[in-house]
């Protein structure tokens, strides 16, 4: 894994559920700039904890809600995602993202006979690790199969989000996505932990081919304690601010981030979400 980051260092040339619960005004909608309007797919990263699998599943559930195909890709295999992300019953199979990066050419084939279907949207899917499964499960994968993927979901989807983890060292598929995407959301939570971890990846970030014009900075998961002076002394300056949500923390716990938010202490990170989606995406 470490000789793959040192060679990419090297410069070179009908839903009922998933409805739309987002109230945003249409005033609120921002005008895309004319090199964002052609962005097909978003890699969501940031330090640890700071809420990518929740912002990669409620954006991918705004841009489906709106009755757009969607892929979402969740990368971890060490823990991951799709166990607590939504019920097992609420899926149309149980099949593993591990079984197309281990195929020896990723085919749109192999991506469709893997795919996950959300059985209360038909304009969502998913790509993931099972309950159980991690990295040692299936036989490695190299850079060729992950590009090959990305590859083929843009021929299939016009929105692809693609939940990154935070240690991109040791996974390629993160890594790639980082590079290969159309823009990055880039997540830190307010607190120094969180700095300390983006600042020993920014010398990675930095590097002309993560493109540091495509990333977008998102301060997450914000406290109403914490005020707008606070997080610019500790965060530096930001394209967007997360709020806090019980109501999201809740559905976390509970393995339903699917769900809808109904709370009015939503609000604010309902319009985020919105908010975040419209400026990389053009849905309108």
């Amino acid at each position: 894994m470490a000789s793959f980051l040192n060679k990419l260092m090297k410069h070179g040339d009908e839903d009922e559920e998933l409805d739309m619960e987002f109230d945003i005004a249409e005033n609120e909608c921002f005008e895309l700039p004319p090199d964002r309007k052609d962005n097909q797919i978003l890699a969501v990263w940031g330090s640890p904890s700071s809420g990518k699998t929740i912002m990669s599943v409620k954006i991918a559930r705004y841009i489906a809600a709106q009755k757009k195909n969607v892929i979402l890709v969740l990368a971890d295999m060490s823990a991951p995602p799709l166990p607590y992300i939504c019920p097992s019953s609420d899926l149309e199979a149980e099949v593993s993202l591990g079984t197309i990066l281990a195929s020896a050419e990723v085919t749109g084939s192999i991506i469709k006979q893997n795919a996950i279907l959300h059985k209360r949207n038909e304009y969502l899917t998913m790509l993931g690790m099972l309950k159980g499964e991690n990295a040692f499960t299936y036989a490695p994968y190299t850079e060729t199969q992950a590009k090959e993927l990305l590859n083929e979901l843009r021929r299939m989807a016009d929105y692809i989000i693609i939940d990154c983890t935070s240690n991109i060292t040791n996974d390629i598929l993160s890594a790639v996505a980082l590079i290969d995407s159309d823009a990055v959301l880039r997540l830190v939570s307010c607190d120094l932990k969180s700095i300390s971890y983006l600042s020993s990846q920014m010398p990675v970030l930095l590097d002309n081919k993560f493109n540091v014009n495509k990333q977008y900075k998102a301060a997450s998961n914000i406290d109403a304690f914490q005020a707008d002076e606070n997080i610019e002394q500790v965060v530096g300056g930001v394209s967007f601010k997360i709020p806090h949500s019980e109501e999201v923390h809740q559905q976390f716990l509970a393995g339903n981030l699917f769900g809808a938010l109904s709370a009015k202490d939503s609000k604010d990170f309902r319009k985020s979400v919105a908010k975040i989606s419209n400026e990389i995406f053009e849905l309108g």
